[in-house]
């Protein structure tokens, strides 16, 4: 059986991006395809081998599709390499100016290489750069017409192999997406202390729905969240609560959410910032859920996902719940944080 042929794409973002950015562009890319590898702090590679027949384009258009969304979002230029393997990828990447896209054509990988300076190829620093100079040795092609033999004698068995295959563009690692944060973490740092109780609870359902959208956006289910609200003397008060089922939903996170926010009792408070953390993460796929006896919650999350969709379409800010649109935003800014295991 003839293996599958994979369409991998490396992008240089051609921006100075802080972690927040960076991870907003993470999960963009996530609404084209589920393979999304970081290499912060200013790339990102992409396998699209199973988004292709999803969107119905061709790679080259898949790519040109990424770029038009990192453009239109966040005015970030990219230069892209589109080929068939990571190394690949990121070589051609690198040979893109900024705006362009370069494509290594498929089973020409070899000829694509062969006048490129040997320094190119991945792993080969200036030591073997220079010690393979000394023998005449400057171009891809020139390794790859050298017997196996020769370049084992110059560089070692092991070296020379690994540098043997990397001349002829074999590359087997696969695009491999980040581990599962073990818990998901939203703030909001306000501008002046807040006492207004219509203020707190806006800020907290704010909160939980970046937390629910990063669930969903992550595939996790999270079954118990965490509040902190911080006071005007730097003094906090913590409570945690269990989710009554493991869920993504961002209105079942906003109700557990509200219930400690109730809990605390914030009436005379100077409140200065809030924190909500989600934790006890477990993949969607494998959560189980009550069943619902009534429409209402499938039709509450068939609107959120469409909601999501939105927002990967057209940036974060799309769709908002109406409470939200209608408040003025009483913070000096957000900060999200995902902690790994």
């Amino acid at each position: 059986m003839t293996a599958r042929r994979r369409h991998i794409a490396h992008l240089h973002l051609h921006a100075s991006l802080g972690e927040e950015q960076y991870a907003d562009i993470v999960e963009l890319m996530g609404g084209v395809t589920p393979h999304v590898q970081e290499m912060p702090p200013d790339a990102v590679q992409l396998d699209l081998t199973s988004a292709l027949r999803y969107f119905d384009l061709s790679a080259y258009d898949a790519v040109q599709l990424v770029k038009m969304r990192l453009k239109a979002l966040y005015g970030i230029d990219s230069s892209a390499g589109l080929a068939g393997n990571r190394m690949l990828a990121a070589m051609a990447a690198d040979a893109s100016a900024p705006g362009d896209t370069t494509s290594v054509p498929t089973g020409r990988a070899a000829e694509w290489l062969y006048p490129r300076p040997v320094a190119a190829l991945p792993g080969v620093g200036r030591a073997t750069a220079e010690k393979l100079a000394r023998y005449g040795l400057h171009t891809v092609g020139q390794i790859t017409d050298l017997p196996a033999v020769t370049l084992q004698r110059l560089l070692g068995v092991s070296q020379a192999r690994l540098l043997g295959d990397r001349a002829r563009g074999y590359d087997p690692r696969p695009v491999t997406p980040a581990e599962p944060a073990a818990s998901l973490a939203a703030e909001l740092v306000l501008d002046a202390d807040c006492l207004d109780p219509v203020r707190h609870h806006r800020a907290v359902l704010g909160l939980a729905e970046r937390i629910g959208q990063r669930l969903r956006g992550e595939g996790q289910v999270a079954g118990r969240v965490t509040l902190v609200v911080r006071y005007a003397d730097r003094s906090s008060t913590t409570r945690t609560r269990a989710i009554a089922e493991p869920t993504d939903h961002s209105p079942a996170v906003a109700a557990t959410a509200l219930g400690l926010l109730a809990a605390f009792g914030l009436q005379r408070a100077r409140v200065r910032a809030y924190a909500l953390r989600a934790d006890h993460l477990l993949p969607a796929a494998g959560a189980y859920r009550q069943l619902s006896l009534g429409p209402g919650d499938v039709r509450a999350r068939r609107a959120e996902a469409a909601a999501d969709r939105a927002r990967r379409r057209f940036g974060p800010e799309a769709v908002r719940p109406a409470t939200l649109a209608a408040a003025e935003p009483p913070a000096a800014g957000w900060e999200e944080r995902a902690r790994g295991r």
